[in-house]
């Protein structure tokens, strides 16, 4: 079958560079989310899937001809991969051309939660800087402080190299020590905790790792502790960080992603210590649409070569003669 004509399913939003680049070499089809039931018994024949969220096993199986979902984002919790396996359904993911924009992002989230330099550009616009004086001086800083790194993976190493810059102590915990790094490494969670001060969060949101930041972690933290989340809000009791900041178990928290998200807890956005984001840490034109260029150059490359650009590790499948 001619590229042409090749079916390719988008449900739900996704960066318009996708569409436009792929418009060109196969028909796209739009459905509202990835609700099998949005599915037109004409579209049976869809090949490839290009999608910015979720990709639930009922919309796969009602697509028998699928062979590529092409993920918009790292992190691919949203598809079930395991269901993929199953099938023999390659899904890819853009690792590697966002993990510089999404490093500054973490930096710049702990230095606004440390400094408070949001809330003091607030006391400027606000003009009380000329009625009320000089903003008051942030509890907290960046000097002298330990940071430990929950996940030591791409994102966690660009994070890592752009911290030794400031001059502060680095551990990280992973499930196994990384060779030829000089941080100190963590066998546990708990246990990193309650030898660092600053907690940056950067691990894939999956069972594995949903909710591990949880009372015990925050308490390890202790009350000088910041947490940092870059990564996925699953991994975060919301409950727990809430109850620990109005206590003072913590001393602040940046968070970027949230577990309901765009839903963010009122008890969170009350808080006075803490640094939030609506899920932009890789939210630059230039950054997107490399992303868009790769969802896009791994469709393409799927049915001209026979194997996509970045494959995630779980589908390292090539594509069957045809």
């Amino acid at each position: 079958m001619p590229a042409s004509r090749v079916r390719v399913l988008v449900p739900g939003r996704i960066n318009q560079r996708v569409v436009d680049r792929l418009a060109g070499q196969f028909e796209i089809v739009r459905i509202e989310s990835a609700d099998p039931a949005l599915l037109t018994p004409e579209l049976r024949d869809v090949k490839a899937i290009a999608v910015a969220g979720r990709v639930p096993a009922a919309l796969m199986d009602a697509l028998p001809e699928l062979e590529i979902i092409a993920n918009f984002g790292v992190g691919y919790d949203g598809v079930d991969v395991a269901h993929a396996v199953a099938r023999g359904i390659t899904v890819s993911n853009t690792p590697d051309v966002l993990t510089e924009e999404v490093a500054d992002t973490a930096i710049g989230l702990l230095l606004n939660t440390l400094r408070q330099l949001p809330q003091a550009e607030q006391w400027l616009r606000q003009g009380r800087w000329s009625r009320e004086g000089a903003f008051p001086l942030s509890p907290l800083s960046l000097r002298g402080r330990s940071v430990g790194l929950y996940g030591l993976g791409r994102i966690g190493l660009a994070i890592a190299r752009r911290l030794e810059a400031f001059g502060v102590s680095i551990a990280y915990h992973t499930r196994s020590p990384r060779e030829g790094l000089s941080y100190a490494y963590h066998p546990t969670l708990v246990g990193m905790a309650g030898v660092v001060d600053t907690l940056v969060v950067i691990v894939p949101g999956t069972e594995a790792t949903k909710r591990t930041i949880n009372a015990e972690v925050l308490s390890a933290l202790g009350s000088n502790g910041v947490l940092i989340n870059v990564g996925r809000g699953s991994t975060v009791d919301e409950q727990a960080l809430i109850a620990a900041l109005q206590a003072g178990v913590i001393a602040g928290a940046g968070l970027d992603v949230f577990e309901n998200e765009p839903q963010v807890p009122e008890a969170l956005m009350a808080l006075p210590n803490v640094s939030l984001l609506p899920h932009v840490a890789s939210a630059s034109v230039v950054t997107r649409n490399a992303m868009a260029d790769l969802v896009a150059g791994n469709i393409e490359a799927w049915f001209e070569t026979g194997r996509a650009l970045t494959p995630v590790p779980e589908t390292p499948f090539t594509r069957r003669a045809v």
